[in-house]
């Protein structure tokens, strides 16, 4: 029945990597999208071989983007992280290292005009409900991709690109803490559940018999550690209120230990089946938050000031991710005014993805 071209921009946001789309260019019906998203990233298979995926998870994303309707917003913007050995396309998460590019890419696609060196850009998260406001380098009229920033887990330097991120608590369930509790134990284990950027179960490594610094090959290596922290995680999303979360990539996982150097706290962030080779922003910001605030597991080793505005550094296993945090506190209740953070982008490829014609129909 031959192929059909898809316009697609290939994208690093931050550490992660994946296409870009107009939103207007695939289906309005979510199912159909779903199986040409699948087809593009090549899944399910573990080497995603047929397809842009890059059998890893911070390589098997995707992002849309349309111009909005909103008052006061640029441009809407969808995320989907398809599974790499399942044929699944989760668009309950956010994800903060690919929303990074969602404002040059509005940029490049003419959704949004240049402004001056500098162009702002606002960005609303379908996925989360939330508000994003990024500022793009825009010198001589055209997106600028070349800089002096370096951010951990990517080798090299880029243009700084500032994201501010707004009213983050509450995104998935309308609650910072879901189950009203700061922690709680799961089977004898002391959790705490978050919904701040992103919905996280955090643990101290500890209590998992873990010291902080393991990698990768660690939790290959421990299939039975795994198991139990996915029993935690599975029973984590039943109180949360998501039900089964087997198919589900929320709640993420924070394994939590204290700095070894200059930072706040270490996280191992699972994603959630496997270690994340650095950090996402929406994790980092949960954690963060989960810092600052008295009575979580964070609390207890985390190196903060009582200040509701401060720049909390987290360490992870490339290095470090630092966010600017400003909170609000009325009596017993926190609440999440801005989160700022640095990241760079690079656009990788410009052009058209190949898919079945026959996806586009109604089989």
């Amino acid at each position: 029945m031959g192929q059909r071209q898809i316009p697609c921009m290939l994208m690093r946001g931050g550490t992660s990597k994946g296409p870009f789309f107009d939103l207007r260019d695939l289906p309005a019906d979510s199912r159909l999208r779903d199986k040409i998203l699948l087809r593009v990233m090549g899944s399910p298979d573990p080497r995603q071989i047929d397809g842009l995926g890059g059998a890893e998870t911070v390589t098997s994303k995707v992002v849309m983007v349309e111009p909005s309707k909103r008052p006061g917003i640029d441009v809407d913007y969808l995320f989907a992280q398809v599974d790499i050995e399942g044929p699944i396309v989760d668009t309950s998460p956010p994800c903060g290292n690919m929303m990074a590019g969602v404002g040059p890419f509005a940029l490049e696609r003419g959704m949004v005009a240049v402004s001056g060196e500098e162009t702002r850009v606002m960005i609303y998260n379908v996925n989360t409900k939330t508000v994003i406001e990024t500022i793009v380098q825009t010198p001589n009229g055209t997106v600028e991709y070349e800089g002096p920033t370096a951010i951990s887990g990517v080798p090299g330097k880029a243009a700084p690109l500032l994201m501010n991120l707004f009213d983050q608590d509450g995104g998935k369930t309308g609650k910072l803490f879901p189950t009203g509790k700061r922690r709680e134990k799961i089977s004898s284990i002391e959790v705490s559940l978050l919904d701040a950027g992103t919905v996280l179960m955090l643990v101290k490594a500890s209590e998992l018999g873990m010291n902080g610094y393991e990698d990768r090959t660690f939790f290959e290596e421990n299939p039975t550690l795994v198991a139990r922290i996915e029993a935690l995680r599975r029973e984590a999303g039943k109180r949360i209120g998501f039900g089964d979360v087997t198919d589900s990539v929320l709640p993420r996982i924070g394994i939590l230990s204290p700095a070894c150097a200059n930072g706040a706290i270490k996280s191992q962030y699972l994603t959630p089946h496997t270690l994340h080779a650095s950090h996402a922003v929406s994790g980092a910001i949960c954690i963060s938050t989960a810092a600052k605030i008295p009575g979580t597991v964070a609390s207890d080793i985390a190196k903060v000031s009582d200040a509701l505005s401060e720049t909390v550094v987290i360490e992870h296993p490339s290095g470090i991710i630092d966010v600017k945090l400003e909170l609000a506190k009325n009596g017993d209740d926190w609440t999440i005014v801005k989160a700022g953070t640095l990241r760079t982008v690079r656009k990788l490829m410009d052009g058209a993805v190949f898919v079945p014609e026959s996806l586009f129909g109604d089989g």
